[in-house]
């Protein structure tokens, strides 16, 4: 999963999380991340996952920059800084998210149980 955080400009502070691509973002709501900062146009950019790794691609006619170097299409690394507008974004990896491991635990627990109770009849049936 892909975060990208939002440094300056209106949403300054929040965050966005791509789980499915290509990540669009622009000014529309049709948008994944939706930036209403001056120089942010309708659709405005594209987060595209490659065999390279991701690579950002802008629309045509539209102003970017990553890391302050203006680009076209930019395959990203951890940390970058993407200028679009007055908006600041950085691209980040999120971590990974654990699954729930209640099913397992009770799993365990259970079987725990069955061991013992199946260690009392055997004991109690040597002994009779």
């Amino acid at each position: 999963m892909i975060r990208l955080n939002v440094l300056s400009g209106k949403k300054a502070g929040s965050h966005a999380v791509a789980r499915r691509f290509p990540f669009r973002v622009g000014r529309t709501p049709e948008n994944h991340l939706q930036l209403d900062d001056d120089g942010v146009w309708d659709w405005h950019l594209t987060l595209e996952l490659w065999p390279e790794g991701f690579v950002l691609a802008l629309a045509p006619r539209a102003v970017g920059a990553v890391n302050s170097e203006p680009f076209q299409n930019h395959t990203l690394r951890n940390g970058d800084i993407i200028t679009i507008g007055s908006a600041k974004l950085q691209f980040w990896l999120a971590g990974p998210q654990q699954r729930g491991l209640h099913f397992r635990e009770l799993f365990v627990w259970a079987l725990l149980l069955l061991v013992t109770l199946g260690q009392f009849v055997l004991i109690y049936w040597l002994l009779r």
